[in-house]
């Protein structure tokens, strides 16, 4: 049996492993109990763990809880033990914490235009971690984008070059395509969507989206695969002005991430 100091080891080296990989884990700490407070369980979602409570049955229920905690896309959740496993006569009363364990979120944004440079500031303002790109080095410079936490990348190779180095295994990004033609889209398009990222939205009319998805449909990429792409990008709040489309594309950037339903929080007085 590992001592608490080696468990513990073992679990900040699990956190930094599941980190790097881009992956999801649920960090679980009993926080209240007769006994055992403090100890922590690390599930992965590939159902790998690290650590114990020393008590298999309770082990083995956290980590069937743990599942449904990381589907609900809370960052954090305390719970009584008997509200998941209410067979553990032994836990009555004791409680755990569940803490969500992901890369920390990522906005990338393909065009440094007018949308693009409004939703790279409007990101960074929410707090998000955001790289800007653009296949034009004057568009991407300190002179416009002041903000030293914007990471601005010039594409110098092309697109997928610049793509490819930034988004990894696409965990924990959020890709907003806000490019200049259909070419830089199509280009774009192709490299953010061999990773999946958590969020892929495209600019553009219906028309001018159909036509990208289409060439993409032609290269080989699946109705499956394309079917994610939020195409026209952002929420219909009827916006005009660039810092209003971005703030629609946060939005549904916002609702994708937290799991939002995008209706009004005072739909229930109406019925």
């Amino acid at each position: 049996m590992s001592s608490a100091g080696e468990q513990a080891q073992q679990i900040i080296a699990a956190i930094a492993r599941v980190l790097d990989a881009g992956a999801l884990a649920a960090l679980v700490t009993i926080v209240d109990a007769t006994h055992g407070v403090g100890v922590k369980l690390l599930i992965e979602q590939t159902g790998a763990r690290t650590g114990t409570t020393n008590d298999a049955a309770l082990d083995e229920a956290i980590a069937a809880h743990a599942q449904t905690f990381l589907a609900s896309r809370a960052e954090a959740q305390t719970l009584k033990i008997e509200e998941f496993a209410p067979e553990l006569n032994d836990w009555r009363g004791a409680r755990v914490l569940y803490e969500r364990i992901e890369p920390e979120p990522h906005v990338v944004v393909c065009g440094a235009g007018h949308v693009g440079a409004a939703l790279a500031q409007l990101a960074h303002l929410v707090g998000y971690r955001v790289t800007l790109v653009d296949d034009r080095a004057d568009f991407v410079t300190r002179a416009r984008f002041p903000e030293t936490e914007i990471e601005l990348v010039a594409a110098h190779g092309g697109w997928t070059e610049a793509l490819q180095n930034i988004l990894g295994t696409g965990r924990g990004h959020y890709v907003a395509v806000v490019t200049r033609g259909h070419n830089e889209d199509e280009e774009c398009m192709r490299a953010v969507l061999a990773v999946r990222p958590d969020y892929v939205g495209m600019i553009g009319s219906r028309r001018r989206t159909n036509i990208v998805l289409a060439r993409l449909r032609e290269t080989g990429i699946g109705d499956e695969v394309l079917q994610e792409v939020r195409a026209p990008i952002g929420l219909d709040i009827g916006a005009v002005a660039p810092e209003e489309v971005a703030l629609a594309i946060l939005a549904e950037i916002i609702a994708t991430r937290r799991g939002g339903t995008c209706a009004p929080l005072s739909a229930w007085r109406r019925h």
